[in-house]
This record gives C-alpha cells, sequence and structure tokens, in this order.
C-alpha cells in the first residue's frame, strides 16, 4: 500500500532487473538498479533505509520513507530606515530661491501610517515593524484583516505592509508615523510602486530593439524576426525578449531628493518622477548607502 501511495513500483527481494513502469530495482544487496532512475527518485526528497525497520511487518514491502523537511528561508532585504506609504498627486515645476525651475512630484498623505504589528527575532525569526495606511470603511476588509486591526484598537486600513529593520526598538502599537518626523528638506529617498501599465506591446516598445529597413522592398519592418534555431536546439529558450505585456510591475526610483515638507497639506515635494499614474500607493523609505545606513552583510 506505501509503493502504491507513492506511485513506485519495487522489485522481488533478490531481483536485479529494473521495474518496467519506474525503472527502479532495490533488493537485498542490489541497490537501485538504474541510475537515471535512482536521480529521479532521489531528487524527490525521499531517503531510502535498508534494511526496514522491524515496524513496518514481515508482509510489508520492507522499504522505510523519509521525507526531508525544507527550512523556510526570508529573503526580505533590510531597510535604511523606518518608512511610510502615500498617495501620488501629480507633478508641477516649483521654483528654488535661486531661481532654477525644477519637475517636483507631490505625494500626499492620507489618514494612516499606523504601526500595526512588530515583529521580532525571537518570536517571528527577524525583526520588521508593520505599518498601515489608507482609512477605508469596514465593510471593505475581510473579517480576519478587521480581526488583525481591531486587536490593537486601531481604525481599519486597505494597506499593511512591512519594513524590515535591523532593530525595532522605540517603535509600539498604534503609534503614529509622521513624515516630518522621519524626513527632513535635502535627505535622499527611495520610492517605490506600481508602474504604469501599457498593454500588449511589441518587441520594439517593450526591449528597445531596433526596427527593418521601410524600403528597397524590404518584408521585416516591426517584426520580431528569428527566436531561435531550427532542429537544434529546436525550442525557444525560457527567459527570450519578446512582445507581451509591459508595464505595472514593482519599480524603484533610487535616491530622490526631497525640496519640500508642508504639514499643514500633509504633503511632500519630491524632485523627479516616481512611479505610476495619479492616484498610486508609493512606499517611502531612506535610501540605501551601503555601509552607512544599511550593513554591509
Amino acid at each position: 500500500m506505501a509503493a502504491m501511495a507513492t506511485g513506485l513500483s519495487w522489485a522481488r527481494p533478490g531481483t536485479t532487473s529494473c521495474s518496467a513502469r519506474q525503472g527502479i530495482s532495490i533488493g537485498p544487496g542490489t541497490g537501485i538498479g538504474c541510475l537515471r532512475s535512482r536521480a529521479r527518485f532521489l531528487s524527490s526528497g525521499l531517503q531510502i533505509s535498508w534494511p526496514p525497520s522491524s515496524s513496518t511487518g514481515s508482509s510489508s514491502i520492507g522499504i522505510g520513507l523519509t521525507r526531508r523537511r525544507r527550512r523556510s528561508v526570508i529573503a526580505m532585504s533590510y531597510e535604511a530606515g523606518i518608512g511610510v506609504m502615500g498617495t501620488k498627486v501629480g507633478m508641477m515645476t516649483h521654483f528654488m530661491p535661486d531661481g532654477r525651475a525644477i519637475p517636483v512630484t507631490v505625494i500626499g498623505f492620507h489618514e494612516g501610517n499606523i504601526v500595526t504589528q512588530v515583529k521580532t527575532e525571537p518570536t517571528d525569526g527577524y525583526n520588521a515593524v508593520q505599518v498601515g495606511y489608507l482609512r477605508v470603511r469596514d465593510t471593505k476588509l475581510t473579517k480576519p484583516e478587521l480581526g488583525h486591526l481591531n486587536k490593537i484598537g486601531t481604525i481599519p486600513m486597505r494597506h499593511l505592509q512591512e519594513f524590515r529593520l535591523v532593530s525595532v526598538d522605540g517603535f509600539e502599537l498604534s503609534q503614529r508615523l509622521n513624515v516630518e518626523d522621519i524626513f527632513k528638506v535635502g535627505d535622499l529617498v527611495d520610492v517605490s510602486g506600481k508602474s504604469i501599465g501599457k498593454g500588449f506591446q511589441g518587441g520594439i516598445k517593450r526591449h528597445n530593439f531596433k526596427r527593418g529597413p521601410m524600403t528597397h522592398g524590404s518584408k521585416s519592418h516591426r517584426q520580431l524576426g528569428s527566436i531561435g534555431a531550427g532542429t537544434t536546439p529546436g525550442r525557444v529558450y525560457p527567459g527570450k525578449k519578446m512582445p507581451g505585456r509591459m508595464g505595472f510591475q514593482k519599480t524603484k526610483i533610487r535616491k530622490l531628493e526631497i525640496i519640500k515638507i508642508d504639514p499643514e497639506l500633509r504633503a511632500v515635494l519630491v524632485k523627479g518622477a516616481v512611479p505610476g499614474k495619479r492616484g498610486n500607493l508609493l512606499r517611502i523609505t531612506p535610501a540605501k548607502i551601503v555601509g552607512k545606513n544599511i550593513p554591509k552583510n
């Protein structure tokens, strides 16, 4: 029954021929007959113990299977410091005191940016601060989301994001994060968000390919062209740059300078452009400078 459950067929003890179905023969002293099947068998994460333990019984197949446990790995990068979430309002021209006109992006802040959870190394395996943003009605959230926020007695919020930090000392539940307390004029920040979706586009617009000749009888103007050889390898390599959906991906613009902070209007002016269109959710964090505000390793 164990062999049927795992989808494997076994040879009788003492035989050396491979199974017709899986190519695996297991018997006393014979090991695994076919190396190719052995590689497939071991790659599935199963281990073979021989001879069988007494707990399997005399009428059992005589193979003990144990599955290897995979350890979860946290692959989130450290932030240079605590950040906030905002909403893109639009772009405008800002005149500096010396008369220079520079393009800036206006980022507004709705009600929110409240600490909803503090994760620590002993309890969660890493240090992080979870922040909520953008107040909504209770009907817009699910019951698990409402229960998570009601546990700390805060308002219902649409977005929850984590900021992984080296240390979480000084952060408390329901703590409000003010932009003017975290950033100041002249600071460099990293702004990330979803880029504007372009829909299905060709290779020229999506990957900056060159077009073919438009005259002299050319039949290839904006076509993609060859996508691989014929008989060898007889397939298209994975990752080949081809037409497809463009945009609407997470994008980060690094080291943008803060030009002005207006606490009354709850807005920040950042030099340059940021991802997305008006109303897009943005994540603003201190700019990463390796060796200065984040560890080298």
